[in-house]
């Protein structure tokens, strides 16, 4: 396999604009020749579909819900990041890229990170012309706030709604396009294979959810627009349908799966309740803007926190990190907020959780300017929790949010299959080992919206395309394959609910490959994953049939590709004997608890390639080469 990152040579604020300058073009009759398959409708895959079928191209989009809207970009809440200036504080797409970089932990390309910095600029104008409402100061200018590791005010946002303001623009766009007939909609329906023949992506093998209908689907591309796969801890910020299965399956098919061990603990989220949840619910990282992250200094301090004086109160980011404080980044923040717990200064039901405190805010502003800028989120609080986060703190403690490991791909966003493109959150290739806040949503428009016209114009113009017809031998083969393994989970009638054994595989993944890993809990990891794997073929019960809608039988599926999975994210974080960003080793770190990478043996992207059933992934290395910002021990302080 080889992973050649096509990066352009040349200066590094001129890669993009050379590539753009220099890369083929596709005349606009010869685009309607052209198929291209999309797979997810959020940001990145709404944006890609509408933009490509604007272009000319013929598109064909599917998602599992039953609208695009639906998407789980829908649930960003605190903004977008660009580097437009408008608070004159000092501003560029240098220090958008410098750090994106930093905050990465030096585990990103230059390359690709900076293309991002400097498309983010335009995505804001593209939004702006959507309709997007942003929120707006006094005299009618868009508005910014900060967000962790940045010290200027680079994040655009629409109160906590960011997400799904920016996924509606996108929508609308994508609509447009649907009622002309450039765009083929698939609602609730699932991709179960990708055809992969002659070394290229020829096509998806898909489920209708409704109907039970398996069915081949060519194209001259596949764009993948999944997202990422945070719920293999079962418990996470995800939308419960999120899942690794349309990657996965590509992975199996010979896409080198990159940094799987890369996942992000975001700080600010509603603390567990219980067994009986199915998701945890996400606080805003704007939040930490105004609002105070604290503890009791004393350990076992059960009183109220009025109670609690400021002098026997710990503001333990603003004592550690005193240059960004309660903005430090997001692997940082959730690092320090467990250790604090560890010693046994948590607060709430079982000592898992830190205050975030708005009564300084309050003070300073008035309640009504902190609801205008929060209000929906505080709303939010009070309807989960039951408490009033105008009157005393709320509680948050980190869980899994975001994952930066995905499938790999070259500076074209193309996996190592050539014509099976990967976008947003479902490829590794711009957020490193840590994803800076509001930086998710930038990165799933750029893909859409602003990168892939150009890299796949350059692709179909490169390469001579030979659709595959649908009942080619590939793609019989695997309908046959998808068919069998859906029969086959109906069959075990074993005694357990996928969602049981979907709960046990979280538990070992946070338990022991979660926020802080060690050799012997990552191996237990492995072997626990190993027996449930086992148990699930054996012993889970799926109701139902094939034959309609069953929600039932759509979990089991993707639990199916989660208890694989698991091992091979357990692989990666075993192999990776460092600690950087999200991936935590305990055996890895400094006197002061911070972590400790080595960039003499891992300063690079590692890319497992499946090797066959029974047999271990075999990991491959794509070095990171530094011209432009040279790799230091990272600091907050």
């Amino acid at each position: 396999m080889n992973l050649d990152s096509k990066t352009p040579t040349g200066p590094l604020d001129s890669k993009w604009t050379r590539y753009k300058s220099e890369c083929k073009l596709v005349n606009p009759a010869n685009k309607r020749k052209y198929h291209v398959l999309v797979v997810g409708t959020g940001l990145a895959g709404a944006a890609a579909a509408a933009t490509l079928a604007e272009l000319g191209y013929s598109v064909a989009a599917f998602c599992y819900q039953d609208s695009p809207r639906r998407a789980h970009s829908i649930a960003a809440q605190g903004g977008i990041n660009a580097a437009k200036n408008y608070q004159n504080d000092g501003d560029s797409v240098w220090r958008l890229f410098y750090d994106t970089i930093k905050g990465g932990d030096y585990r990103a390309r230059e390359a690709n990170v900076h293309r991002l910095a400097e498309v983010s600029t335009a995505i804001i104008d593209q939004c702006v012309a959507q309709g997007v409402p942003f929120a707006r100061e006094y005299g009618g200018l868009l508005d910014n706030r900060s967000f962790g590791g940045a010290q200027v005010s680079r994040t655009f946002y629409c109160r906590g709604q960011t997400g799904q303001q920016l996924l509606l623009g996108a929508y609308q766009a994508l609509s447009r396009q649907i009622s002309y007939g450039n765009v083929k909609m698939h609602p609730r329906t699932e991709m179960l294979d990708l055809v992969v023949s002659g070394g290229r992506a020829r096509g998806i093998v898909t489920r209708d959810l409704e109907t039970g209908k398996i069915e081949s689907h060519t194209g001259d591309a596949v764009l993948l627009c999944t997202g990422g796969y945070a719920n293999a801890y079962y418990l996470s910020t995800n939308a419960a349908g999120c899942n690794v299965t349309a990657t996965y399956r590509a992975y199996k098919k010979g896409a080198a799966f990159a940094n799987p061990c890369y996942t992000q603990i975001h700080p600010t989220c509603i603390p567990v309740a219980g067994d009986h949840q199915s998701k945890l619910t996400l606080m805003s990282e704007s939040l930490r803007n105004d609002g105070r992250i604290w503890v009791p200094r004393k350990t076992g301090d059960t009183r109220r926190p009025a109670q609690i004086p400021d002098s026997e109160r710990d503001y333990y980011l603003e004592r550690k990190y005193p240059s960004y404080g309660n903005l430090a980044p997001r692997d940082i923040a959730s690092r320090a907020a467990k250790e604090v717990c560890d010693e046994g200064r948590g607060v709430g039901s079982g000592g898992r959780g830190v205050y975030l405190d708005f009564a300084d805010a309050i003070r300073r502003l008035g309640q009504p300017k902190v609801a205008e800028k929060y209000g929906n989120l505080f709303q939010m609080y009070e309807r989960i929790t039951g408490e009033d986060g105008y009157q005393q703190p709320m509680r948050i403690y980190p869980a899994l949010h975001y994952t930066m490991g995905g499938l790999w791909v070259d500076y074209n966003l193309m996996s190592n299959i050539q014509g099976l493109f990967v976008l947003g959150e479902a490829n590794f290739s711009d957020h490193g080992a840590n994803r800076l806040g509001a930086s998710a949503l930038m990165q799933g428009l750029a893909d859409g919206y602003f990168i892939i016209p150009y890299t796949l114009a350059n692709y179909f113009a490169s390469t001579k395309q030979e659709r595959l017809p649908a009942d080619h031998a590939e793609f019989q083969r695997a309908e046959k394959d998808v068919g069998e393994r859906v029969k086959k989970m109906l069959t075990v009638k074993g005694k357990k609910t996928a969602v049981e054994l979907h709960r046990e595989l979280g538990q070992t993944m946070w338990d022991n490959c979660g926020m802080a890993r060690t050799k012997d809990s990552i191996q237990r990891t492995i072997k626990r994953v190993e027996e449930l794997r086992e148990e699930f073929w054996n012993n889970v019960n799926v109701t139902g049939t094939d034959a309609n809608l069953n929600v039932a039988l759509e979990r089991a599926g993707r639990v199916a590709d989660f208890m694989e999975f698991g091992e091979l994210l357990a692989r990666d974080a075993l192999a990776r004997e460092e600690s950087c960003g999200g991936h935590f080793r305990e055996e890895y770190q400094y006197p002061d608890g911070e972590a400790k990478r080595d960039d003499e043996h891992f300063a690079h992207v590692a890319a497992w390639e499946y090797q066959g059933p029974d047999k271990p992934p075999a990991r491959l290395v794509e070095p990171l080469h530094w011209e432009f910002v040279k790799p230091t021990v990272r600091s907050y302080k």
